[in-house]
């Protein structure tokens, strides 16, 4: 592989205020003429463009909303709206009961609130819908473990006793996990996911920053994926270096811990691409020192931690650049046709940081013996204007319902969408 150029020269960085690494113009210029890095991943040989090779720009997406229109799916599918006028339903999770948990929440004017579904005859219609938990702190991950409702607000792991198949979240919950809720304001999120035995609980926590420009101290506990018990004791690091893991899900076949990430932004329209991942115990895959194993972020580049960066884990499965992949499910139902079983979608909430848009649909990665292959487009039709930078909705989640339909989070739209085989 060949590795990007680590630049000595005195005129090529400068310290700012936090600590911020910037690049002179002149070093960019550098970096843009070195040759791309080529990477083998588990989907394939995959190369990746020179730094700075493009300039880093902001793009943001304007929400037009729906109207009479919906999303666009691959022939042999039908997508209906499952429930609207939510509060930027940002994630959905669905209880042993069937029961459907949705978490309204945002960066900015945030709801704060749980919003729990019930589908009582499987017509893939809502026949009830009840407001379970207000008061809660950009609440994201959720979670029904051993007579417990576990929240994962952005400041901790909270644990709410629980009464199956109630409408309301009624009683105090316990704060089990302290987490970080500073820096980045973009990696609020918190996800979980218990293992099979129900005896760990896994917990996704984003860095502070874009690549540790407030210095690595504030990135304690960030960017990786923490395990605790139950009650919150035995922390451990599961995996580190992971700038932004948000969806997580279970490998069908393999048993593995998958995880989709977004990675780093400013050295280009098309660096450094989101990914989903197996997620190794102990593993490192990189952040902030180095991307897609051992290719060296340039703007560490009087610092490298070249120790770190040797033993950094390519992943696995490129999904473009900016994308802002966030949600993961294994399809592990039978509605869809065979070639969906076992294999994952992974929710595209649309990019905000390149020239033309990326993401804002969703992809699905075929499995072939547990074994990832080349990903595909699934739920398509977001972007209404690509040059007047009109879109309908951003999705997000997506998640297996009873009935083997698929439901997206469509959070900036307030929507969430059905996805059938007809």
């Amino acid at each position: 592989m060949k590795k990007i150029l680590l630049f000595i020269l005195s005129t090529a960085v400068f310290i700012g205020c936090k600590d911020e690494v910037k690049i002179s113009e002149e070093a960019k210029e550098d970096l843009a003429d070195s040759e791309p890095n080529t990477v083998q991943t588990a989907v394939g040989s995959f190369e990746l463009v020179a730094p700075f090779s493009s300039e880093s720009v902001t793009k943001e997406s304007e929400v037009i909303g729906w109207g009479d229109k919906t999303p666009v799916t691959p022939a042999g599918f039908t997508v209906t709206k499952f429930a609207d006028e939510l509060k930027h339903p940002r994630w959905t999770y669905i209880a042993p009961n069937n029961d459907i948990f949705v978490a309204e929440s945002d960066t900015e004017n945030s709801a704060d609130q749980i919003t729990l579904f019930r589908d009582t005859n499987n017509d893939g219609e809502v026949d009830e819908r009840h407001i379970f938990a207000e008061g809660l702190n950009q609440n994201f991950g959720m979670l029904v473990l051993g007579g417990f409702f576990y929240v994962a607000n952005t400041d901790g792991l909270y644990r709410y006793p629980y009464d199956e198949g109630g409408n309301k979240l009624e009683g105090e919950g316990d704060k089990i996990v302290e987490l970080s809720a500073s820096g980045y304001n973009n990696h609020w999120t918190r996800n979980i996911i218990a293992n099979e035995e129900g005896s760990k609980i896994y917990i996704s926590v984003g860095s502070a920053s874009n690549v540790g420009e407030q210095g690595m101290e504030m990135e304690k506990r960030r960017a990786n994926i923490l395990e605790v018990n139950p009650d919150g004791s035995g922390e451990i690091v599961y995996a580190d270096g992971l700038r932004n893991p948000v969806g997580m899900d279970w490998n069908p076949v393999t048993g593995e811990l998958w995880t989709a990430v977004n990675e780093r932004d400013e050295l280009g329209n098309d660096l450094v691409p989101d990914y989903i991942t197996s997620v190794k115990k102990n593993g490192w895959y990189g952040w902030p020192y180095s991307y897609y194993g051992q290719v060296n972020d340039p703007r560490w580049k009087d610092d490298p931690h070249q120790d770190l960066v040797a033993k950094a884990i390519v992943p696995d499965v490129p999904v473009g650049s900016h994308t802002a992949s966030l949600g993961l499910t294994f399809y592990t139902a039978d509605q869809f046709p065979s070639k969906y079983r076992n294999g994952a979608f992974v929710g595209q909430h649309g990019s905000w940081n390149r020239a033309l848009f990326s993401g804002y649909k969703v992809v699905f990665v075929p499995f072939e013996n547990g074994e990832p292959q080349t990903p595909e487009d699934f739920l398509t039709g977001f972007i209404a204007d690509e040059e007047a930078g009109e879109v309908y909705g951003r999705p997000v989640c997506v998640v297996v319902a009873t009935d083997g339909s698929l439901l997206v989070n469509d959070d900036d739209s307030g929507t969430i969408w059905r996805v059938a085989a007809e």
